[in-house]
């Protein structure tokens, strides 16, 4: 028969109180943990300027513009009908490896490729980042009816840009494409 060694078991009964009391106590801070984390996590699915989008480096957009896919490939690479609908200046040259500047300067970079009437590819970059960081934008052109279903994939992007981007897209190019085009 084996003997406990009853000097290693606690005997005194405000340590088992102790015991139990912290317990309840890390179970309290659990619950407490667990519901602020439920709250943070709806802070960020209501919140689109979130600490995850920050660290995003590429965007999805899709937008159905009226025209067919040719007319709005011709008005992306058109430096002309560019700085019509943005208002403000753009010098493109529409072959590819051929330069672009647009927004006055803002925008700045290059054709990779460009499929007449399907896509266009570009190394491209806002004047603000630094010497040498370019991403690639990539317009797909789905034509639908009387209608075109552009696919933007912009990708390479540094962290920190998504906001400014999503909503820039939106706001200068689509929302204007889709008045010059009416």
């Amino acid at each position: 028969m084996s003997k406990i060694d009853t000097d290693s078991v606690p005997s005194n009964p405000s340590t088992r109180r102790q015991c139990l009391s912290g317990a309840a106590i890390l179970l309290s801070a659990l619950a407490a943990g667990s519901k602020a984390w439920g709250t943070d996590q709806q802070a960020l699915k209501s919140n689109p300027h979130s600490v995850a989008n920050e660290m995003r480096t590429s965007l999805h957009q899709e937008v159905t513009l009226k025209g067919q896919a040719q007319r709005i490939y011709e008005t992306l690479l058109s430096s002309k009908d560019f700085s019509t609908f943005s208002g403000a200046p753009a010098e493109i040259d529409a072959t590819a490896g051929g330069a672009f500047s647009m927004f006055g300067g803002m925008i700045v970079g290059r054709n990779v490729e460009l499929v007449p009437g399907q896509r266009i590819v570009q190394a491209w970059r806002p004047t603000h980042w630094n010497p040498g960081v370019y991403s690639i934008v990539r317009f797909d052109l789905k034509p639908k009816s009387t209608e075109t279903l552009v696919v933007l994939d912009h990708t390479g992007f540094p962290e920190g840009e998504f906001e400014h981007l999503s909503s820039g897209w939106k706001q200068h190019y689509w929302e204007r494409l889709m008045t010059f085009l009416a």
